[in-house]
């Protein structure tokens, strides 16, 4: 009897183990889902983060040239921008306005000439034999692809957030800040104040050297395209701005309607465009982007795609906009909190803000 006790405690003993061994395993895939599903508002908050850091980096400038408070800087430097837009569109919504119709009606012409003469050579038949062997593919998933591109020109929810996280985080970025810090133990808020400091530090240095990044590129595109006689230039070097946000894809996306336009004057045209961008990409990754790392975290590039290639994939468009900050903060994290802090590495150094405590 004896015996047949104890097999019975060994057996409840091993469906203990199993069975919190499955909740537990059933409690990681919950937190993954909720993880997954709760990302977005992650990314928006990040968003309003950058909108609030992108603002307030031009305040700083402001006050270090007029010596003025924080308040009215940052004041100043709101109304600066908007007036900026205001005034820029002001200008040049007319040309814009026009040459956005004019692209609306001649990109599926562009297509059509250019899918024509691709056909009159071999290259140009395998290079269409092979789209045309993806385009089952494509309208197997055309409702998926509806989905990606309404949520991503109709967020219009998204953007309100945004603007409004934004703009509170731009307002009050201390009640925020030491809330989260008071989340800490009191012999490690001081430690959780560097690395948050150092985090938007970099942020900051990142956002305000993407900016000009964009502009350089923009100005280069419109007057490369303008030299080469290439139609709806202006626009055209409008939408490689925008686009250049987003590393890695954000360059061929400015090229196709470019390359459409261009190759419907002639082949020789579109080779030129192609050169052209090619030249513009690489002086904007050679140069100025290096230029811009030097201020800020160095981070592996490769990293940058598989962050692009893993949030593009669960959280879409804007998963893929905001790569780069998201790899930018957690190398901040890592050698700050893992490498300095529970490896005790002190050969690593992160350039930081200063001594703000």
């Amino acid at each position: 009897m004896s015996k047949k006790k104890e097999s019975q405690f060994a057996i409840s003993d091993f469906s203990k183990k199993v069975l919190k061994a499955t909740i537990i395993i059933l409690l990681c895939i919950l937190l993954t889902i909720l993880l997954l599903k709760g990302f977005k508002i992650l990314l928006l908050i990040l968003s309003g983060i950058l909108v609030a850091t992108f603002f307030r980096g031009i305040a700083s400038f402001i006050q270090q040239l007029f010596s003025i408070g924080e308040k009215w800087a940052l004041l100043i430097g709101i109304v600066s921008m908007l007036l900026t837009l205001t005034g820029t569109g002001y200008v040049l919504y007319p040309s814009i306005s026009d040459q956005l119709n004019e692209l609306e009606n001649e990109l599926p012409k562009a297509a059509k000439k250019t899918e024509s003469k691709l056909n009159a050579s071999p290259v140009g038949k395998w290079v269409i034999f092979q789209l045309k062997g993806y385009k089952q593919q494509y309208q197997q998933n055309s409702e998926k692809l509806t989905l990606f591109f309404s949520s991503f020109f109709g967020g219009l929810a998204d953007i309100y957030i945004i603007f409004f996280l934004g703009l509170f985080f731009m307002v009050q970025p201390d009640v925020y800040i030491n809330g989260f810090i008071r989340l800490f133990p009191l012999h490690r808020r001081k430690r959780a104040q560097q690395v948050i400091d150092t985090t938007a530090y970099t942020l900051k240095r990142w956002l305000l050297g993407k900016v000009f990044s964009m502009i350089v590129v923009g100005v280069l595109t419109g007057i490369g395209l303008s030299i080469l006689g290439i139609p709806l230039a202006l626009t055209l070097a409008i939408f490689a701005t925008l686009v250049t946000f987003i590393p890695n894809f954000g360059p061929i996306l400015s090229l196709i309607p470019a390359f459409l336009i261009a190759f419907t004057i002639g082949a020789d045209y579109a080779v030129y465009v192609c050169i052209l961008y090619a030249a513009i990409q690489a002086l904007e990754s050679n140069i100025i982007t290096p230029m811009i790392q030097r201020k800020m975290i160095s981070f592996p590039l490769a990293l940058v795609l598989m962050a692009q290639v893993v949030l593009g994939v669960f959280t879409g468009i804007l998963g893929l906009i905001l790569a780069v900050p998201i790899v930018a903060i957690v190398v901040v994290l890592v050698k700050m909190i893992y490498l300095q802090d529970i490896l005790q590495d002190d050969q690593i150094t992160i350039e930081n803000m200063g001594n703000k405590n």
